[in-house]
């Protein structure tokens, strides 16, 4: 029978994965809580919204949604903290290297959904962003689609990361998730696209000076 390592050990090699762990900087940091409270938000509100049509199924599933980023991303600051340092070092090492393309793809397409929600901002009416809506949401559906497509392809082994994309891909397709966002709060929308499109710039080296500049 293998011998059991001493408390002291154990302790001591606990201490040397956590120091070796790469650090989290402040500005990633910042991100994921961003990242974090943006989408309670909006999610919050999509809750409700699906809640007051009498869609409870479909409240519950975005509720679900919520709990999936916190243990996708990291519950308190430790764990967020832990979180960010380590999933940077775990996809840099495992995915960022083999992915440039799809994450090339990923950009463009985020700076795409951003563009149509900063056309969407600019209507100033109910009725004017209703028909706006009517009229561009198959292309932002499209746009989004895609962008699953390439986050899957990136985010190919499985964990908490890829059951976040996998979960929110069905609902946005099936669900429609991405309407009822546009409905609630295009700012919320905007802000969490913006915040992701950071996130996955510092994994994806720019071919060119203004390829993550907004459009």
């Amino acid at each position: 029978m293998a011998k059991m390592r001493p408390p002291c050990a154990t302790l001591l090699i606990l201490i040397l994965v956590i120091s070796s762990a790469p650090q989290p900087s402040q500005s990633s940091f910042n991100q994921y809580r961003t990242l974090l409270s943006l989408s309670h938000s909006l999610l919050k509100r999509v809750a409700n919204l699906r809640a007051e049509r009498g869609d409870i199924a479909g409240s519950n599933r975005v509720k679900l949604i919520s709990q999936k980023l916190e243990r996708g991303l990291g519950l308190g600051f430790f764990g967020l903290a832990w979180s960010v340092g380590s999933l940077g070092w775990d996809y840099m090492r495992n995915y960022a290297w083999r992915d440039h393309q799809e994450l090339y793809g990923a950009v463009s397409d985020l700076n795409e959904l951003m563009r149509c929600l900063n056309e969407l901002m600019r209507v100033d009416s109910e009725m004017g962003r209703a028909t706006w809506v009517g009229q561009n949401y198959g292309n932002v559906l499209s746009v989004s689609k895609r962008l699953f497509v390439r986050l899957l392809k990136v985010f190919s082994q499985s964990g908490a990361l890829r059951e976040v994309v996998e979960t929110v891909e069905r609902e946005v397709v099936n669900g429609e998730l991405l309407r009822d966002c546009l409905e609630v709060g295009s700012n919320d929308l905007k802000g969490l696209i913006q915040v992701f499109k950071d996130l996955v710039l510092q994994y994806s080296p720019s071919p060119s000076p203004d390829y993550g500049r907004d459009l």
